[in-house]
């Protein structure tokens, strides 16, 4: 008997150190999804580097209560699956986003960003967004763009000048 329970208390430690050191943990109900399908999302979640794991509720009840993170304990019903990443914020919410408005046997319930319970709403709102590279690249044009438009006039100046020295 206590072996057992020496594994549940192992595993609400794996999840609460999971809860603490991610990024973005997402949690979703997969009841309807077929075992292909089921597959084909941990595929996608797999090459991001999205840990997905499905863990018994009351476990992950007692993990939550571990992490400070009770406020999900009302989204863990029914059959649910915790995407859990560790580097990239958007990956998890913007992968199993796509992948609800493909399947709608897949909801999204609850996430937990950067150590904060966060909504559906709000987890729809960070899938929205561009992920880090999409955003380097927005930085990397903004900051480009007065550079080039100084080019761009010192060009013309030079022009002017050769114009009115011919």
């Amino acid at each position: 008997m206590s072996k057992i329970i020496e594994q549940k208390k192992q595993v609400v430690n794996e999840i609460a150190e999971k809860f603490q050191a991610s990024q973005s943990t997402i949690v979703v109900d997969y009841r309807g999804l077929t075992v292909s399908e089921v597959t084909e999302l941990r595929k996608q979640l797999r090459e991001a580097g999205v840990d997905f794991k499905v863990y018994k509720n009351t476990l992950t009840r007692r993990a939550t209560e571990v992490a400070g993170l009770t406020e999900l304990d009302e989204n863990l019903t029914g059959p649910t699956a915790i995407a859990f990443s560790n580097e990239d914020v958007i990956a998890p919410a913007k992968i199993l986003n796509e992948f609800a408005k493909k399947n709608e046997a897949l909801e999204i319930k609850a996430g937990v960003i950067q150590g904060n319970v966060a909504s559906v709403e709000q987890v729809k709102e960070l899938a929205d967004l561009p992920n880090y590279e999409g955003l380097l690249s927005m930085l990397l044009s903004v900051l480009q763009a007065p550079v080039r438009n100084f080019a761009y006039a010192a060009k013309a100046i030079a022009e002017q000048k050769e114009e009115q020295g011919a």
